[in-house]
């Protein structure tokens, strides 16, 4: 393998790590605040990726205007859901928590077939973010730049919201012991739908990002992609954004070197992400950088 072959994988495996990054800082900062693996997340990206087809296709309005209001929607519908299939089970054992999550999701990549059909849809790509470059003789999609300078973005900002300011503050009481923060006057209700906002918002600027860079919508498209970032958050120490963000780009770089180095093993591709799984959890169970958290009884 030549040089510029070797740092072409790289671009590409920085690039998918990126994203599943992105959509993984989502899971974790709801499983920091609740302790709730909210498997509905992946469904939410596939929401965000459909919302702003419609709007590319159906209406007048800029792309770059649409992407902003399919966010704020997806992060609208995140907290509706949080409301309505979270919200009442709140006090319940987690298992009844995780059922919920699990029928979230189901009735979410089934009503997803019912609005949109299970027929795939190609994603409009504006033309200025389907161009490519070429970096030293490497070939890179101006859209697989963007993607890590937007995650590198998002993780500082959300740094800065959860170590500086009030809010931040009250979403890592509530993270350390939700009955002695709610004993503190803390906001738990307003704590809690602000951080599915974000989660559910940054889940569509994923799905915006991977429609993109994968022009191919179909309802089920967030499974696999949601499981993965799952797996993202668990390698990087699930409750830890920085650790997402680093989860992510070991899954992404990993699965690229892995096709790259052993071609025959492409058939195996998913594999890999579970396989990863497992061996770091049977090293380092709360990840590389999660803390070990008691279970309360």
């Amino acid at each position: 393998m030549s040089i510029q072959e070797f740092l072409q994988h790289v671009a590409n495996g920085t690039s998918l790590g990126s994203l599943y990054a992105l959509i993984a800082i989502g899971y974790t900062l709801v499983y920091g605040i609740l302790r709730l693996i909210n498997f509905a997340h992946g469904d939410i990206f596939m929401l965000g990726a459909y919302i702003t087809y419609y709007g590319i296709i159906y209406t007048p309005i800029p792309w770059w205007l649409v992407f902003i209001l399919a966010c704020v929607l997806t992060g609208l519908v995140g907290l509706t859901l949080e409301k309505l299939a979270y919200k009442p089970l709140r006090g319940q054992p987690r298992i009844t928590i995780l059922i919920s999550a699990i029928g979230a999701s189901f009735l979410l990549q089934n009503l997803g077939v019912l609005l949109f059909s299970g027929r795939p849809k190609a994603f409009p790509t504006p033309a200025i973010l389907s161009r490519t470059l070429i970096i030293g003789g490497v070939s890179v999609s101006l859209i697989s730049i963007i993607i890590p300078i937007v995650t590198i973005i998002i993780l500082a900002i959300l740094s800065f919201i959860i170590q500086k300011t009030k809010t931040g503050m009250a979403m890592r009481a509530l993270s350390k012991d939700y009955e002695a923060a709610s004993l503190m006057g803390i906001d738990i209700n307003g704590v809690i739908s602000f951080t599915f906002f974000i989660g559910s918002f940054l889940a569509a600027v994923g799905g915006i990002m991977w429609g993109i860079k994968y022009p191919q919508l179909i309802p089920l498209m967030g499974v696999m992609p949601g499981l993965k970032c799952f797996i993202a958050a668990v390698i990087g120490g699930i409750g830890n954004i920085t650790g997402a963000v680093i989860g992510g780009f070991i899954l992404g770089l990993g699965e690229i070197m892995l096709i790259a180095f052993l071609p025959s093993l492409t058939g195996y591709r998913d594999a890999f992400a579970f396989i990863l799984l497992i061996l770091i959890l049977l090293i380092k169970p709360t990840g590389l950088m999660g803390e070990k958290i008691a279970e309360k009884v």
